[in-house]
């Protein structure tokens, strides 16, 4: 695909992947090419919780992909971990940070595990009464966000921190930061043109997503088609409001006082927000809103405020995954 490509001066390739499977052929290839952004997704590193999701992967293996990925010229390295994992406890949490603490990643990203049987029937390797739930996921959080803070990294947006050091950082300092379906980047690129199965484009104006059966996808690829499954052109309610969500997401702050800045919706964020206003969580002021310091582990919440296909959505229907 790169071969008869004319890449952009300054552009950024990122890659992610397996830790299992990924060898230092792979990485000095990718290098080759441009690649200079890895992520691996660790989940966690307690034996018990990945024997039951299934992600059975060694500190040494994770180690060794890590330093042969930097051997190999790539900048920034990210992981992927996840909390409210069956079986997970404050030990296993402890013992996760503890090991990225010494292999010392420049990214985090510090997921809540989407539990849905229904969408990924793979999730049934375990029961109900082994997931950590409310205050006792809560907890988990709180506990690897105190220590990833502790050991250097600092908290840029939804789920996600990075060293000082790191682009993201200083991308969330000068007001450049940016959030599309892939997470958090240090500047808004669009389009984000999305490849392989399940992929997600975006135009900013239009969201369009591939077949997620890879015999679907290849089909339709063959057959020399646009392998779309779905989407959805935004409409001038769906464009204001997206801007206040990624505000949210990216400063923590937003504002509608401007015209141009104004849907009806926003008429019912204060009174959404009202509860979470007295609990401290934000800072509500005529046609703005402010997330504090305590309410930034509750920013999914906040921005579900500013949702209008959400709040008109039905409320019997299954919604992807909990926010907490």
């Amino acid at each position: 695909m790169l071969k008869d490509a004319r890449r952009t001066p300054g552009s950024e390739f990122s890659v992610e992947s397996d830790p299992r499977v990924t060898t230092r052929e792979h990485l000095q290839t990718l290098a080759r090419l441009g690649f200079k952004r890895l992520s691996l997704g660790i989940q966690d590193f307690d034996t018990k919780v990945q024997t039951a999701v299934n992600r059975v992967q060694s500190e040494e293996q994770v180690r060794i992909v890590t330093e042969e990925a930097r051997a190999a010229g790539f900048t920034s390295i990210n992981y992927d971990l996840i909390y409210g994992l069956p079986f997970q406890t404050r030990a296993s949490v402890e013992q996760t940070v503890e090991a990225v603490r010494r292999l010392r990643p420049d990214r985090i990203a510090f997921y809540a595990y989407a539990h849905v049987p229904w969408f990924k029937p793979g999730q049934r390797h375990f029961t109900e009464d082994d997931l950590p739930r409310g205050d006792e996921k809560r907890a988990l959080y709180e506990l690897g966000r105190a220590m990833l803070e502790e050991a250097g990294y600092r908290e840029i947006g939804m789920d996600h921190f990075a060293l000082e050091s790191d682009s993201l950082w200083k991308a969330a300092q000068g007001r450049t930061l940016h959030r599309n379906f892939m997470g958090y980047t240090s500047r808004h690129v669009a389009p984000l043109v999305g490849l392989g199965v399940s992929s997600i484009s975006d135009s900013w104006d239009a969201f369009a997503q591939s077949e997620k059966v890879v015999e679907q996808y290849s089909a339709r690829v063959r057959r020399g088609e646009l392998p779309t499954l779905r989407g959805h052109v935004l409409d001038a309610e769906d464009l204001v409001l997206r801007r206040h969500i990624l505000n949210l997401m990216t400063r923590f702050a937003t504002d509608w006082r401007a015209p141009d800045l104004y849907v009806p919706h926003l008429d019912t964020v204060h009174e959404q927000l009202a509860e979470m206003s007295r609990d401290g969580l934000v800072k509500l002021s005529p046609g703005g809103c402010a997330v504090t310091e305590a309410g930034r582990p509750f920013l999914r919440n906040i921005c579900m405020a500013f949702d209008a296909r959400l709040a008109r959505k039905d409320a019997g229907a299954k919604l992807f995954s909990r926010t907490i």
